[in-house]
């Protein structure tokens, strides 16, 4: 993939995703994309991977914000987690960012308080110092805005938000190509075209396409 190629639709993922969270501008996004290949897992030694210091987030926060960007794409046999693709470090680079709004930072601060005081006020400890069971009890009554009750809508709003600006650091990595298997403007020489019963589901036959493309329609 291209350079240009992917720089184009890590804006695109970023400006979609975050634009309910993030006030983000391009230049933004140009530089939290030349952090990101500089964390690029080929460009660093392991011990360089793993000494990333924050800039934005406190320690506290930081161990939050690994913690539910794995819950909200944990590493499987397909592919690694969240954090594994550097997700936090991108989030960091967009909040520490000179350009970065004022009101981005308190809704980030904010929501993370949130799930804080949320985790002490049930178990008496933190997030990041919570049980695996109790951390998925917490979430389990954000991450469905339908099911959720009233008094927990300031999680549920930020958990929305999180979660969309976790899916558009992941898939704008490598690692998140590599997960939906994209390869590219390739050509493929066995396309055959729509598969016939998909055809049938959509009520349409190639001889009815071919005349829609003849006739201009």
């Amino acid at each position: 993939m291209s350079d240009v190629t992917r720089r184009d639709a890590l804006k695109a993922f970023a400006a979609i995703s975050t634009a309910g969270f993030l006030d983000v501008s391009a230049p933004q996004l140009e530089r939290a994309m030349r952090g990101m290949e500089a964390l690029d897992g080929t460009d660093l030694p392991a011990e360089r991977q793993q000494s990333y210091v924050p800039k934005f987030f406190t320690a506290n926060e930081w161990r939050t914000v690994r913690l539910l960007a794995d819950y909200v794409i944990p590493r499987d046999a397909r592919s690694g987690s969240a954090s594994d693709a550097k997700v936090p470090e991108f989030m960091d680079f967009l909040l520490a960012d000179k350009d970065a709004s004022e009101g981005s930072k308190v809704s980030m601060r904010g929501g993370l308080a949130w799930i804080d005081n949320e985790s002490r006020s049930r178990f008496s400890r933190t997030f990041a110092n919570a049980t695996d069971a109790q951390r998925r009890q917490i979430l389990d009554d954000i991450a469905w805005p339908k099911k959720a009750r009233p008094e927990v809508s300031h999680g549920v709003a930020f958990f929305t938000r999180f979660r969309d600006l976790t899916a558009s650091g992941f898939f704008s990595s490598a690692m998140g190509w590599k997960d939906v298997q994209y390869i590219g403007n390739v050509f493929n020489p066995n396309w055959n075209g729509c598969p016939p019963a998909a055809m049938s589901k959509l009520g349409v036959t190639p001889e009815l396409m071919n005349n829609r493309i003849n006739s201009g329609s």
